[in-house]
């Protein structure tokens, strides 16, 4: 696998746990902004397919 691709993967990894933390977070506060979350739950699906496609 080439070091860029493995770069990408590894940038990908990294905003889709940011992403991940991001809805924990929203998902404890007292009235959770559930739009928010729906928005982030779309973001880290679409980067899960992305690494999936990168693995491919």
């Amino acid at each position: 696998m080439a070091t860029s691709v493995r770069g990408s993967m590894a940038t990908l990894a990294a905003k889709h746990a940011r992403i991940e933390a991001q809805i924990a977070q929203e998902s404890q506060r007292p009235l959770p902004d559930w739009n928010t979350i729906a928005q982030l739950k779309k973001e880290k699906l679409r980067l899960k397919e992305e690494l999936s496609r990168a693995r491919a």
